[in-house]
């Protein structure tokens, strides 16, 4: 489960120097400064994940500064690999700038000086944060500081696949069960490891299980993006990534599923949500799993139902109702005198 700190319960006048005790504390020894200290807002989330700890945080516009004396006082000796939302913010460490960083990823080392600056005049900065212990990460550490403050895109390749991996762990992550949270580390190290490992130029260098984990994630983004396509088979997924069929079901062993029934699991997933979304309630059933790619109705009802114990057309009904029971308890929350039992007004 998530550890988090709000700085909206502390007395405003002392909210930035919350935030720069807590970080301070928690993450590492820092020096910050701000524009923003009357109006200052802060929060740190983080959930352990075994292998490493994912931390989500949120802060007005500051700058700050890691010397070498705050290095003395505390080093976790970690590389932290952050994926930058909101506001831009720039780095610099080993002589390198990496210009503003906003949308994209960009990796730090705790154990050399840092400097960081926020433009003043943009909102807060929204950032995940990957924090790898330099013990755990199976590649050359001096190999490694070639890649600290320098951008990386978070848009394709592996970039845009650790990124949505990394999104999801904060959005998910903390309704997982514990136990399952170590596998999750394990997978977003594998996941951190190989994309590291391209940017290097050195991608043969990632361990073959750090590889395998990539290449399952690039074929799950890759049947996400093509559900709707009726031709999207195993054998299509494998062609596509230069596999062969029997290839494939080796990667999918240690997956919950095949990578068939991993595909027929997310198309009735869409089908599921679609059904419930009120605004779709003039498109037939039909419609809405061709969208999907099912080419038979009898199949998809079927595979339904074995799915979801009930027909597509009786999970749309109890969709309706529950969305008109949500509305009716919204209506007298914000009317209560028109509940039952109490009077109207001109009720005589």
């Amino acid at each position: 489960m998530w550890t988090r700190a709000s700085a909206a319960g502390v007395p405003r006048e002392d909210r930035f120097d919350w935030f720069t005790e807590t970080v301070s504390a928690g993450v590492m020894p820092v020096a910050l400064d701000t524009d923003r200290g009357a109006d200052f807002h802060g929060t740190v989330a983080a959930l352990d994940l075994g292998p490493v700890t994912m931390s989500s945080v949120e802060f007005s516009p500051l700058r700050s500064r890691r010397t070498a004396a705050h290095i003395r006082r505390g080093d976790p000796e970690e590389y932290q690999l952050a994926l930058f939302q909101g506001n831009a913010m720039s780095y610099r460490q080993l002589d390198r700038d990496s210009g503003p960083v906003q949308g994209d990823l960009l990796l730090t080392n705790t154990s050399l000086p840092l400097h960081s600056v926020t433009a003043t005049d943009g909102g807060p900065i929204r950032a995940v944060v990957l924090q790898i212990p330099r013990a755990v990460l199976p590649l050359r550490a001096g190999h490694v500081d070639r890649l600290v403050a320098r951008r990386i895109p978070a848009t394709t390749g592996l970039g845009a696949i650790l990124a949505g991996f990394l999104v999801n762990l904060r959005d998910h992550g903390p309704n997982c069960r514990p136990d399952e949270l170590p596998a999750l580390g394990r997978t977003v190290l594998d996941l951190a490891t190989t994309c590291l490992a391209q940017q290097l130029g050195e991608i043969d260098t990632a361990p073959a299980q750090a590889r395998a984990r990539t290449l399952v994630e690039e074929v799950k983004v890759f049947v996400e993006h093509n559900l709707g396509d009726r031709d999207l088979t195993p054998q299509a997924v494998a062609d596509r990534h230069h596999l062969s069929l029997r290839s494939l079901y080796t990667l999918f062993e240690d997956e919950p599923e095949s990578v068939a029934a991993f595909i027929r699991t997310r198309r009735l997933e869409r089908c599921r949500a679609d059904l419930a979304r009120p605004e779709l309630r003039d498109q037939s059933v039909q419609t809405i799993a061709a969208r999907w790619g099912f080419s038979s109705a009898t199949l998809f009802g079927r595979a339904f139902r074995e799915a979801y114990g009930l027909t597509p057309g009786e999970h749309r009904r109890s969709a309706r109702d529950r969305s008109a029971h949500r509305l009716d308890v919204a209506r007298n929350v914000e009317n209560p005198r028109t509940q039952r039992g109490m009077p109207r007004p001109g009720d005589a």
